[in-house]
C-alpha cells in the first residue's frame, strides 16, 4: 500500500509519521508538498500533526486553503482514506470534512502526555485490527483538543456510530479524570457518514514501537492496511513488519 504524508509549514510530526509507516509498518510512504496538486496515486493521506502555519487564526484554519487540501477533498469525496493526527484532526474539521470544531483544553494549558482511549467501534477502515472496548494508550500533545460539536450533531454522531475513540481510564471507564482536555462525550477520534476520514488527537505514530513506551498506535496503521489489502484484493500476511530502516528523505521544496 502506498501513504501519502502531508507537509505543511509548521509540521513537526510529519518525519515521526513517516517513519512509522515505512519503517515500522513496511508501507510505500511519500511527502505530499503543501503546495502540490498531485497526491502520487497513493491509498491513503495522513495529515500529520504540527502547527501548519503557525496556528494564526484557529488551528487548522489557513491549512484548509493550502492547493494539496484541495486535492484532498476531491480525494475523499471519491472514497479514498484520509487520517488526521491532532493538527490534521483540526485541519479536517477546519475543511469541513469532519464535523464538529476544537476549543481550547479545560484548563487552558498545553497538554503533553500518555492518555488511555477506548475503541467504540471496530467495523472501520481505522480500527479493524482492534475489538470494541478494547483501551489503547497513546500520547496526546495538544493545546486545542476539546472537542466540541452542538447537542443534534452529538446525537447524531451516537446514533451513527462515528465515534470512535473516547478517553478512558486503563479500565476503559469514562471518568472525568481521564478527559483530559474536557471533550464533550470524551470524544477523542471520530469518523465521517462515508467512513472513510477519521480525525484523532492522539498520536499513533509516536505509539508504534515498544522503545517509545508502546505499541498500541500500530492498530490504526494496521487497520488501515488490512483494509486497502483487502479492499485491493490482496491477503493480508497479519504480520508485524520487520523491515531494515531506511533513512528518511529530506524534505526539498519551498514554503
Amino acid at each position: 500500500m502506498k501513504f501519502g504524508v502531508v507537509v505543511f509549514p509548521g509540521s513537526n510530526c510529519d518525519y515521526d509519521t513517516f517513519h512509522a509507516l515505512q519503517n515500522v509498518m513496511g508501507q510505500e510512504t511519500v511527502f505530499l508538498w503543501h503546495k502540490d496538486h498531485d497526491l502520487q496515486q497513493v491509498d491513503c493521506v495522513v495529515l500529520p500533526g504540527g502547527f501548519s502555519y503557525g496556528d494564526y487564526l484557529r488551528s487548522g484554519a489557513i491549512a484548509r486553503f493550502s492547493p494539496i487540501m484541495q486535492e484532498v477533498k476531491k480525494f475523499a469525496e471519491d472514497g479514498g482514506l484520509v487520517l488526521g493526527i491532532c493538527n490534521g484532526f483540526q485541519i479536517l474539521l477546519e475543511s469541513g470534512l469532519l464535523p464538529g470544531a476544537m476549543l481550547r483544553n479545560k484548563n487552558l494549558k498545553f497538554l503533553c502526555q500518555y492518555v488511555n482511549i477506548r475503541i467504540e467501534n471496530d467495523r472501520t477502515a481505522f480500527t479493524g485490527a482492534g475489538r470494541k472496548g478494547q483501551v489503547l494508550r497513546i500520547p496526546i500533545a495538544h493545546f486545542d483538543g476539546n472537542y466540541y460539536a452542538p447537542p443534534e450533531l452529538l446525537e447524531e454522531l451516537e446514533r451513527n456510530n462515528q465515534i470512535l475513540f473516547r478517553y478512558c481510564d486503563e479500565k476503559g471507564n469514562l471518568t472525568g479524570e481521564a478527559n483530559v482536555n474536557g471533550s464533550l462525550h470524551h470524544i477523542a477520534g471520530i469518523v465521517n457518514r462515508k467512513g472513510n476520514v477519521m480525525g484523532m488527537m492522539p498520536h499513533p505514530e509516536r505509539a508504534s514501537e515498544k522503545i517509545l513506551g508502546s505499541e498500541d498506535g500500530k492498530i490504526i496503521f494496521q487497520s488501515i492496511i488490512n483494509y486497502l489489502e483487502k479492499k485491493k484484493g490482496k491477503k493480508s500476511p497479519g504480520r508485524t513488519v520487520s523491515r531494515p530502516i531506511s533513512p528518511l528523505p529530506p524534505l526539498i521544496g519551498t514554503f
